[in-house]
């Protein structure tokens, strides 16, 4: 029988930002302090748990570290300043949170992994701090206005204000939908495990948690506005990128993923025949990419 190396992995809390972050982290055995590091910044309406089987396959080699957001998964769920509380969910906030997660960490230099609300949250961590950056991994994760499909750019446009806007922001929150966003793109659906959106919804259901994604539902506008500057700092930075996605994306179109290569015309792209959560279906096929993207450019910086 064959020996597989099968990595550590901690579950563990702490204080940033004024909010109890949740996060897991594999520990690589005999690692020196310098291991490559991989952040891998979650999507909607997900947490750290959907990079689970990833961490599962690459952490024996790689330190790779999965937090939640304020109102997602394990993390504190401050009270919403629109339900008399006094933390803003917003994405700067989300990205504030995640600066001082990683001060915490004293990471000094990391692999960024971008999928869905973690491309605006990391790129906002890029654009601040940039000497940090050692490769970038984009799944999913928008930056160009032409990756956005017309139902994207419906919902987005939503403002709290609109008659019926935040019903039509609840009815995302629903176990259909949660669903949908696992299964809906996909070539082989008996290959992603319901455990994802099961826990996905368990967490929505809950009473403090349904403000918080309202909140960044209307927010979301604000990400559109630092397209811009977020192009500009790959243009100007030109960190090592790896593009996988997942082609049948109902909200991040293939077009999504060819723009950035307008501004990081040396990325290595790989198109994937499945929807938005692309590691549930295609796992096997990305995370050697991953690996040996992260060998060579870790290398390097």
């Amino acid at each position: 029988m064959g020996r597989h190396s099968i990595p550590s992995i901690r579950h563990r809390f702490i204080e940033a930002g004024g909010v109890r972050v949740f996060y897991r982290e594999s520990v690589p055995t005999g690692a020196p302090a310098d291991f490559p590091t991989i952040l891998l910044l979650h999507g909607f309406p997900s947490s750290s748990h959907q990079y689970r089987r990833l961490i599962d396959a690459l952490g024996s080699d790689y330190r790779l570290i999965a937090p939640d957001y304020p109102g997602f998964g394990h993390s504190d769920a401050p009270t919403s300043t629109n339900e008399g509380g006094s933390f803003v969910y917003s994405f700067d906030k989300l990205a504030d949170v995640m600066e001082a997660f990683v001060d915490a960490l004293a990471l000094k230099r990391f692999v960024l992994y971008a999928f869905d609300f973690g491309a605006p949250v990391g790129f906002r961590l890029a654009s601040r701090k940039p000497e940090r950056i050692a490769g970038l991994i984009v799944q999913n994760g928008n930056a160009y206005l032409e990756g956005l499909s017309d139902i994207a750019r419906d919902f987005i446009a939503l403002k709290s204000e609109d008659e019926g806007a935040e019903e039509q922001v609840r009815q995302l929150l629903t176990l259909e939908m949660t669903r949908a966003q696992y299964v809906g793109g996909t070539k082989d659906p008996d290959l992603v495990a319901p455990d994802g959106w099961t826990m996905d919804q368990h967490f929505l259901d809950r009473p403090d948690r349904r403000q918080p994604q309202i909140d960044l539902a209307f927010d979301y506008k604000s990400n559109l506005a630092r397209y811009g500057e977020w192009q500009e700092w790959l243009r100007r930075e030109r960190p090592p990128t790896l593009i996988t996605w997942g082609r049948n994306d109902p909200f991040f179109t293939e077009k999504g993923a060819r723009a950035f290569l307008t501004d990081l015309p040396e990325a290595e792209f790989h198109l994937f025949d499945t929807g938005h959560f692309a590691l549930e279906e295609n796992l096997p096929e990305i995370a050697p990419l991953i690996a040996d993207f992260v060998d060579r450019i870790w290398a390097k910086a």
